[in-house]
């Protein structure tokens, strides 16, 4: 994928958050809790995976920038390496009906297939109620919870804000390195960065 101009940037729904006026998944204290159905309609509560080392990955199977991790297995490699490992991996779609991005559960399904996900499993937030605790603004925008249930990490996937597929390869991946300093017993040295991709497209 070439990388595209400033110009076409801008006709993107481009969001890089300058982060909202009351953020709720704050880093350093406890993970808002939530409930929600997957795309096998199937109860996911944060509460279920206590003790365990958890990612929420917000998902819009139509932005470039989703595309851009999807497209080129990277998004699919990291969900597969992660929970291989016992990590809690849970994608989210949080864009409301009649917006870009929203998906029934028959079509969910659909996708994770097509696109071959290995997450833990694809959660459906058409009410919003989940992007909105955590106050995502983009997708993707990735929280990653330790153990203790708090955010550890909140922000952009990486420091790599395109479309372009080649960037992937000298990008500093946020979210595997605090993965990577958790399991290892160390602090996550970069506990948050600026989120960025699409706008979550959630209801008036």
């Amino acid at each position: 994928m070439k990388r595209l101009t400033f110009s076409a940037l801008a006709a993107l729904p481009l969001a890089l958050a300058a982060g909202p006026a009351r953020a709720q998944a704050v880093v350093g204290r406890p993970a808002p809790a939530f409930t929600v159905a997957d795309s096998n309609g199937q109860s996911h509560s944060l509460a279920d995976y206590k003790g365990k080392l958890v990612v929420l990955e917000w998902f819009n199977p139509e932005c470039p920038f989703v595309g851009k991790h999807y497209g080129s297995g990277h998004m699919q490699g990291l969900q597969q390496e992660w929970t291989a490992k016992g990590i809690v991996w849970l994608t989210i779609d949080s864009s409301a009906p009649g917006k870009q991005g929203y998906v029934d559960a028959a079509r969910a399904r659909a996708l994770a297939k097509e696109r071959g996900l290995a997450s833990t499993a694809l959660l459906l937030d058409p009410e919003g109620k989940v992007g909105r605790a955590y106050a995502a603004k983009t997708t993707p925008h990735m929280f990653v919870i330790d153990r203790a249930g708090t955010v550890a990490y909140a922000g952009g996937i990486d420091d790599k804000p395109s479309t372009d597929q080649a960037d992937l390869a000298t990008a500093r991946n946020f979210v595997a390195a605090a993965l990577g300093e958790i399991v290892a017993g160390r602090p996550v040295t970069v506990a948050s960065s600026q989120p960025y991709g699409c706008s979550v497209k959630y209801a008036d």
